[in-house]
């Protein structure tokens, strides 16, 4: 007996990179920010989770420098954070971390950044993330619609 399989022809498709275009002229907001020793991990880099730590320290210097967010009137909550990993980052680094509005809906609204340390005088992007961010009513314990104040500002702020 004689056994025959017929196998699709699969194209052979080869790995790539993901698409990681970084664009800082983009980004009309920057920050410095001081490493701290308990920052890094058992490797001596920064530990990933510390990445997030990072961007919330941006985001909150962003909120109250540009968008001058009224913290006792209205509240925001992260419904979703994401970080794609470039480059490590080192005790001793210099960084800096960009931060933009990409996207203003009814109750939420998107924050990008880029983690970069300065090297040679030059910029090495470490890090792109995201959050979505929900404006929050403690007291109803529900999404709220973003003030017209902060939405004004942020629109003004970004030339969206």
């Amino acid at each position: 007996m004689i056994f025959k399989t017929f196998w699709r022809k699969k194209e052979i498709t080869n790995d790539k990179k993901s698409d990681l275009e970084i664009k800082t002229d983009v980004f009309k907001y920057r920050t410095d920010l001081e490493m701290r020793f308990t920052d890094l991990d058992m490797m001596g880099h920064v530990n990933n989770a510390v990445y997030f730590t990072y961007m919330e320290i941006a985001r909150t210097k962003y909120w109250q420098q540009a968008i001058q967010w009224d913290w006792k009137k209205t509240g925001v909550v992260i419904g979703k954070a994401e970080n794609t990993y470039v480059k490590p980052l080192h005790l001793g680094d210099k960084i800096s971390v960009y931060v933009r509005t990409s996207r203003i809906g009814n109750t939420s609204f998107d924050l990008e950044y880029v983690i970069v340390k300065i090297k040679n005088g030059e910029e090495v992007i470490c890090s792109k993330g995201k959050t979505v961010c929900v404006v929050y009513d403690y007291d109803t314990k529900s999404p709220a619609v973003i003030p017209d104040k902060e939405r004004n500002k942020m629109i003004d702020f970004e030339q969206l």
